[in-house]
């Protein structure tokens, strides 16, 4: 049985130098297919995405470091999963210099449903099912291991300044027009499978999500590495 090594991290932060990421035979088997579905991305998603990478990737390469913040009202479901999809994404494609947060306009907890979905695809997870908004250790395989949790986008353990906002859900995109420190920000919104939630249709439309926020993040952070090395070889 597969145990999740006992690492400390800081709360949040993704730390890409330190060991090789490991991974879950599931979970490779699944990534090789969120690659391949990039394909199927739409013309307006990819637009979206292509102008999120290049704006990233120019913050990066200018300062050597950035991070990226995901945005959404409760913080419970699709700013978690972009997030934990981003970081996984940065390390798989060896991405240095690059961190990834999350947060909501307000904090709830990361919801039992979606981190379910999470451990199907073969994450390990771990967390105290009885407390209100858990501390969720989840995991590639050992490592690394990412400790996460409902918060405001403001609280202490994300950045402050040198961050880039993404929008992943249209409440906040309305609602929070300004991201107080951020460089710049962006919405890619997603719909919330919670409306599919005590119904026939829930394991389906959670899983269909984390496979589609799973896909459009590997594309991003495939177009970010793309695009840093482009500004590499210019000198720009």
């Amino acid at each position: 049985m597969l145990i999740l090594l006992t690492i400390t991290l800081s709360v949040g932060k993704l730390n890409a130098q330190t060991m090789k990421m490991e991974t879950t035979k599931k979970l490779k088997k699944f990534t090789e297919e969120l690659i391949e579905g990039a394909a199927g991305i739409n013309e307006e998603r990819k637009a979206l995405l292509d102008e999120s990478a290049k704006a990233i990737a120019e913050e990066l390469h200018k300062n050597g470091k950035h991070a990226a913040v995901f945005v959404c009202t409760h913080n419970s479901r699709r700013s978690h999963l972009s997030d934990l999809w981003f970081r996984y994404a940065l390390l798989y494609y060896g991405i240095e210099g690059m961190e990834s947060f999350s947060g909501g306009t307000e904090a709830t907890a990361f919801n039992k449903r979606a981190i379910a979905s999470m451990e199907r695809v073969g994450f390990k997870v771990s967390y105290d099912k009885s407390a209100t908004n858990p501390v969720v250790q989840i995991s590639p395989m050992t490592y690394p291991v990412w400790n996460v949790f409902s918060k405001i986008y403001t609280d202490e353990i994300n950045p402050k300044s040198n961050f880039t906002a993404v929008m992943v859900c249209s409440d906040a995109d309305r609602n929070c027009p300004v991201v107080d420190g951020a460089t710049q920000r962006f919405a890619i919104p997603y719909n919330d499978p919670k409306h599919y939630d005590d119904t026939p249709s829930e394991e389906g439309k959670y899983d269909e999500t984390v496979k589609l926020i799973g896909t459009e993040m590997m594309y991003l952070a495939d177009l970010l590495k793309k695009q840093l090395v482009l500004l590499g070889a210019t000198g720009n």
